[in-house]
């Protein structure tokens, strides 16, 4: 039985773009380091492989995002840009006190609104999704009452 989700991963092509985002979101950077080596490829199956990481941690300190920019093999697909309801990865979704100030402190960094407006579900949350960076489609959810 699993203890916890420890981490969620995100290819990126611009790590350092993308460590800038989430950082403005307000994840903390917590290291960065390049993963290469057999081991490494005998547990993704990639066989030779070398990864660029950066690794961000929840204000709360129980969630972490990792983030990776595949140097050997190349990259061989992109589902970043694919719409909400195609099969896989969907968002990642963060809560947040202030969703305003929230999209507007990320508005630098290029947030684009999946649909034109943030929706309010019962008296339980404000939510929307957005693209970040590369196109990454990311959730925020405020709490209400």
């Amino acid at each position: 039985m699993p203890l916890r989700m420890d981490n969620m991963g995100i290819v990126v092509a611009d790590l350092d773009a993308a460590v800038a985002f989430f950082t403005a979101l307000g994840l903390t950077l917590e290291g960065r380091t390049t993963v290469e080596g057999p081991w490494a490829g005998r547990v993704t199956g990639l066989g030779a492989q070398r990864v660029k990481i950066a690794m961000l941690r929840t204000p709360d300190g129980h969630g972490a995002l990792e983030l990776s920019r595949f140097l050997v093999p190349e990259v061989v697909a992109d589902h970043r840009r694919a719409p909400v309801n195609a099969l896989g990865y969907l968002r990642v979704m963060f809560a947040c006190d202030d969703l305003d100030a929230t999209l507007a402190r990320l508005q630098p960094h290029g947030v684009e609104l999946v649909s034109d407006e943030v929706v309010r579900y019962e008296d339980a949350y404000r939510l929307c999704y957005f693209r970040g960076p590369e196109g990454i489609l990311i959730g925020l959810a405020e709490p209400l009452g």
